[in-house]
């Protein structure tokens, strides 16, 4: 179980002592923002994190909301500015999600709380089921078993959470973030069904990030539910 209070500490003291790090525009061969597999939120849940993610003062930095929000499962290779579809390792990953989730039921996941860290501000993720261990487990055992690494290189995921805001430049105003999280630390956005696991690529537009899916897999499906190709989102 992860320390939500020491790691929202760590986060405050970071920004307040002027030690916030940010992220770059993407470029080919970085090892940031390459290509995951991720589970998006619905309903209700999406809109809550969206109107608050909006309210923040956050000026040239990367405001998330709609489906741009997601929980990540795995980062899976540097950036790549194209990924057609007969990539060899899109089509291992898309072989490798359809394995992970047959069979497995949609998760179920509360995201409550909101904090500060070095690179910006999420929303923490408590799972009411053992769901997203075992996609994680699953995902890592099909890729092993194809041969293929991915970013994570024997990292486990203890701590899940949905990104509200990257900061995409120096933070000018670290105490005013601090204290909009602060305000905010306790709020409840409620529970939401993961339905499907996707592998994506970031894309940015503008001051966005958008998230384009390249291969999906509905959870539950005792077939092969793999969807490949892109769909909308």
């Amino acid at each position: 179980m992860s320390d939500f209070v020491e790691f929202c500490a760590k986060g405050r003291a970071a920004l307040l002592s002027g030690r916030a790090t940010h992220d770059l525009p993407m470029v080919e061969g970085a090892r940031r923002w390459g290509a995951a597999v991720v589970l998006r939120p619905e309903g209700a849940v999406v809109d809550r994190l969206s109107e608050l993610a909006a309210t923040i003062d956050a000026p040239g930095h990367w405001v998330h909301g709609g489906p741009t929000l997601h929980v990540t499962l795995r980062s899976l290779e540097p950036y790549r500015d194209r990924i057609p579809e007969d990539d060899p390792l899109r089509r291992t990953y898309a072989r490798a999600m359809a394995e992970t989730a047959t069979g497995v039921a949609p998760a179920r996941i509360r995201l409550k709380g909101v904090s500060p860290h070095r690179g910006g501000v999420l929303v923490y993720g408590h799972p009411e089921d053992d769901t997203l261990v075992t996609l994680w487990k699953r995902f890592a055992h099909a890729m092993e078993s194809r041969g293929v690494r991915d970013l994570e290189h024997g990292r486990i995921r203890d701590r899940w959470y949905v990104s509200l805001v990257h900061f995409a430049g120096p933070l000018l105003n670290p105490r005013e973030i601090v204290a909009w999280c602060d305000a905010h630390a306790d709020a409840d956005f409620g529970v939401t069904e993961l339905t499907s696991v996707e592998v994506v690529q970031f894309v940015l537009t503008g001051q966005r990030i958008k998230v384009r899916s390249l291969e999906r897999a509905v959870l539950g499906d005792e077939s092969d539910g793999a969807s490949p190709g892109p769909i909308p989102g």
